[in-house]
């Protein structure tokens, strides 16, 4: 049984840790829930405001990770046919393969609903080999944003992440 309560407290996974490798399985997850998790236990980046679903992964005894999708966030790629993941955070002790896990998750998903291409994004110290474990393609390269330029709209914060460069990802139906 995966202890989760239905306040969405996720604050006992902290102090969870691995003894031994377990399988991984998909586990149903709100988008409010997946943002707590996101909020309580991502290195560097703030829940995303929206989303379209999420995905959990647990050990069998507790939820280890959460992957959101959401309509991309750069306008020119929000085509009607693709989705971007917004966001995969794992515990620091999640088993290995847990990002691969949720990344290929979030493809089949999209797929079984419609989507046509999935893109993500990470920075260019990450190493992405979660994202080549699941079957996704650099495709291009971003610059930091300036963070005045950044700011031009109402309501958005600035995140140190943004003004960092990146490799954007994808996964495409074939």
């Amino acid at each position: 049984m995966l202890h989760r309560t239905k306040s969405s407290s996720y604050s006992h996974c902290r102090q969870s840790a691995i003894i031994a490798p377990m399988a991984l399985t998909a586990v149903p997850i709100t988008l409010t829930e997946a943002r707590e998790f996101v909020g309580n236990f991502h290195r560097h980046n703030k829940p995303p405001v929206g989303g379209v679903f999420a995905v959990g992964v647990s050990d069998g005894n507790r939820l280890v990770g959460v992957a959101i999708a959401g309509r991309p966030v750069a306008r020119m790629l929000d085509n009607g046919e693709t989705l971007e993941v917004t966001r995969c955070c794992v515990l620091d002790d999640a088993p290995k393969g847990s990002c691969s896990f949720l990344y290929a998750r979030c493809w089949n998903a999209a797929r079984a609903l419609g989507w046509k291409r999935m893109l993500t994004y990470t920075l260019q110290a990450e190493s992405g080999a979660s994202l080549r474990g699941a079957g996704w393609k650099i495709i291009a390269q971003t610059e930091g944003y300036n963070p005045a330029a950044w700011q031009s709209r109402p309501g958005r914060e600035w995140q140190a992440v943004v003004g960092q460069a990146k490799f954007r990802w994808e996964a495409v139906a074939a």
